[in-house]
C-alpha cells in the first residue's frame, strides 16, 4: 500500500536533537513532494525524503519539529508486546486464513492471484506486484474482518490499476462500498497491532 525506498547514500549525519533520545531513520519516497515525519508504535521516527531532497535537510526538518514528534510519542498507546509463542500462534494463523480469504475474494471479483505471501511488513499492511503476487501483514488476523478484508480488496484493486489515481478509488468504492470506515479504523488503531 505503500512504496518505500530506503535511503542508502551514506551523506553527512543529520543533526541529533538535544534532550530525550529520539531514534530517526529515513526513507525516500519517490512521489513524496516535501518531508513528512511519522512516529512509529516503538516510538522511532521515520522521516521521509521527496525527490531531490537530502538527508541534511531532512534531519533539520526533523529537528525543527521536535515539539511535534514529543507530543506524538507521548501519546502512544502503552502496548503489551505479545510473548513469542503468541506471535508464533498468530502468524501460523495467519498463513492458513490469509491466502484462502484472499483467493475468495479474488475469485468473486474475477481476478487472478499467482502466489501470496505472508511477512512482518513494518509499514504496510500489504503490497501487489505486477505479476499478480500479493504479501500481507501477519498482523491482519488481528483486525476486524471487515477491515482485513478491506486491506485485501485494495491490493486485489491493483491488479486493475497499478496507481492510487481516482479511477483506482473508484474501483475501491465499487468493490467495497465500506472502505471509508475500514480506512477510519486502520488510522485509528491499525498502529497498535
Amino acid at each position: 500500500m505503500q512504496l518505500d525506498l530506503p535511503f542508502l547514500s551514506p551523506g553527512p549525519p543529520p543533526p541529533r536533537p538535544a534532550g530525550p533520545s529520539v531514534q530517526f531513520y529515513f526513507v525516500r519516497h519517490r512521489q513524496a513532494r516535501r518531508y513528512l515525519l511519522r512516529v512509529d508504535p516503538d516510538g522511532r521516527v521515520r522521516v521521509t525524503i521527496p525527490r531531490g531532497g537530502s538527508k541534511r535537510e531532512a534531519g533539520a526538518f526533523a529537528v525543527r519539529h521536535l515539539d511535534w514528534i514529543a507530543r506524538q510519542r507521548a501519546n502512544l498507546p502503552v502496548r503489551a508486546g505479545l510473548s513469542t509463542e503468541e506471535r508464533r500462534t498468530l502468524i501460523g494463523q495467519a498463513r492458513r486464513e490469509l491466502p484462502q480469504r484472499l483467493r475468495q475474494l479474488a475469485g468473486a471479483h474475477g481476478l487472478l492471484v499467482t502466489r501470496v505471501s505472508i511477512r512482518n511488513q513494518r509499514s504496510r499492511w500489504g503490497s501487489c506486484g505486477r505479476d499478480g503476487h500479493i504479501s500481507l501483514n501477519w498482523r491482519l488476523v488481528r483486525m476486524p474482518d471487515l477491515v482485513r478484508d478491506y486491506v485485501m480488496i485494495h491490493e486485489l484493486m491493483h491488479l486493475l490499476q497499478m496507481d492510487h489515481s481516482p479511477a483506482y478509488w473508484k474501483l475501491v468504492e465499487r468493490a467495497f462500498p465500506a472502505h471509508e470506515a475500514a480506512r477510519r479504523w486502520l488510522r485509528a488503531h491499525g498502529r497498535g497491532l
